[in-house]
């Protein structure tokens, strides 16, 4: 759909300059005339759509800042209006001035941001729409801010406790390649010109050099078929499945996972609970959220609990994901009618043991990752140095 830049003036004579999507100019200028507008100008852009990345911090500036325009008692056209022009990211304005047409052609404002999932998950939306329906928009759109902010720290923290062993052993492998590619051959070419015989370490190290200078492209290319299969059976249901527990078998890795997929769930399912949205469309809402398959499932087999009339904790004991304190807590909480405030608490809780959790498994990966390297690397040094020190000994 094309986008028009139109000028139009006020019944009171103020001009307003902004865009609009519509099929055509004419549609433009009869959504005007609705509007009360007097046409002055409308020109179709020609500048293409951006698809660039928006950010989960562009997004909590975007609900914050409409919370308190909202809260002010601006209306919402006009807040909106004023968020896509001041939003740093392109991207986002554009979304926004689309926002602002769906609004004003009479769309609520769930449905606007409904038509971009890329910027707005199923869980903004929801939420928005429970906070038109009940008349407190702006207090829903403070508690999404906050519940990105803190979702967002939380995945960091996950983020944080994978990467530094990836850039270790990324660090590590591109150390061995280029002693293989580069130092071990020159060491060879000596050892070849003496006419020594040499240990079975070093025949080793320097038929792993000449290996990788001859089939470099063979690694590569069963490296990459590794990846490529892996990624087609993660995307396959039991694949996904057997992965995922695989996962969260693992010793401290494993625990890091468990944690930050509880604290997701009790976090998200608590906003949802307390914003007004029902239990079923949350728990749904919380399961495509959870980010790992086992987790999806227990939540909705809660979800068919519910459903049958019986209660959230009673499946997720069975799965034998969740902890025994979470199923108590939740248990409480269901029995005493205070389920989404039981559901903060639960979350608070575990984003500490997250925190202690990416600790622990940092100071363990330091000593191992140290260790795998000094194995490797020195041994690799230590397999050329052996031919040096067998010639001394003969020398003397």
């Amino acid at each position: 759909m094309p986008t028009f830049a139109y000028t139009a003036r006020t019944l009171s004579g103020e001009l307003k300059t902004a865009t609009m999507d519509a099929a055509s100019r004419d549609e433009v200028v009869a959504q005007l005339r609705r509007q009360k507008l007097i046409v002055v100008k409308v020109d179709e852009e020609r500048t293409k759509k951006r698809h660039g990345k928006i950010k989960t911090r562009d997004i909590v500036i975007f609900t914050r800042q409409f919370s308190t325009m909202i809260n002010s008692g601006l209306p919402l056209v006009q807040a909106l209006d004023i968020l896509s022009r001041q939003s740093e990211n392109k991207t986002l304005q554009d979304v926004t001035r689309q926002v602002v047409y769906d609004v004003e052609s009479g769309n609520t404002v769930a449905d606007a941001l409904r038509r971009h999932p890329r910027a707005f998950s199923e869980l903004y939306v929801n939420m928005v729409a429970a906070g038109e329906a009940g008349g407190i928009l702006d207090t829903i759109l403070m508690r999404l801010a906050t519940f990105l902010e803190k979702n967002d720290a939380l995945v960091g923290k996950v983020k944080s406790a994978m990467i530094y062993p990836a850039v270790i052993m990324s660090v590590a492998a591109i150390a061995i390649v280029v002693l293989l590619i580069f130092v071990i051959p020159v060491f060879e070419n000596m050892f070849a010109s003496v006419n020594l015989a040499l240990p079975l370490p070093t025949r080793i190290v320097i038929g792993m050099s000449a290996f990788l200078k001859h089939y470099w492209w063979a690694i590569a290319g069963v490296i990459w078929g590794l990846v490529f299969m892996l990624k087609r059976y993660y995307a396959t249901s039991e694949g996904q499945l057997r992965i995922d527990t695989f996962m969260l078998k693992l010793p401290v890795l494993g625990d890091l996972l468990r944690k930050s997929a509880v604290s997701r769930f009790t976090r998200t399912l608590g906003t949802l609970i307390s914003s007004g949205v029902s239990i079923l469309d949350g728990l749904e809402i919380t399961a495509k959220t959870a980010g790992n398959r086992v987790i999806h499932d227990a939540i909705m087999e809660s979800r068919a609990s519910i459903a049958g009339g019986d209660t959230i904790s009673a499946p997720l004991q069975k799965s034998a994901v969740f902890p025994p304190m979470v199923i108590s807590m939740i248990a409480v909480g269901e029995q005493t009618g205070g389920l989404d405030e039981m559901l903060s608490k639960i979350a608070d809780f575990y984003d500490t043991e997250v925190d202690t959790a990416v600790s622990g498994l940092l100071s363990l990966m330091e000593p191992v990752m140290i260790v795998f390297l000094g194995v490797i690397v020195g041994g690799m040094v230590v397999a050329m140095y052996l031919p040096i020190f067998d010639m001394i000994n003969a020398v003397q």
